[in-house]
């Protein structure tokens, strides 16, 4: 799960589009990301990732649009 916090108003189309050109691009990564949600008061973006590694996560984000994640956590999904 990695999380964006920004610095100004979030555009829910623009997370779409960022979001649509990770898909484009996770591919020969290794990556895949699943789902992500937008909290818009507090400016934060969180995105869950399937990926081998916490740099190949960063790596599809930086290549589709240059928004890499300020925190990134290995989790776990509950029963």
């Amino acid at each position: 799960m990695d999380v964006h916090s920004l610095d100004g108003p979030i555009n829910l189309d623009d997370v779409a589009k960022a979001h649509a050109a990770d898909l484009q691009t996770q591919g020969p990564h290794g990556v895949h990301y699943l789902r992500y949600w937008v909290d818009e008061k507090n400016a934060k973006i969180f995105c869950l990732t399937d990926a081998p590694t916490a740099d190949a996560a960063a790596s599809v984000h930086r290549e589709a649009h240059g928004l890499v994640a300020d925190e990134i956590y290995q989790v776990v999904e509950g029963a």
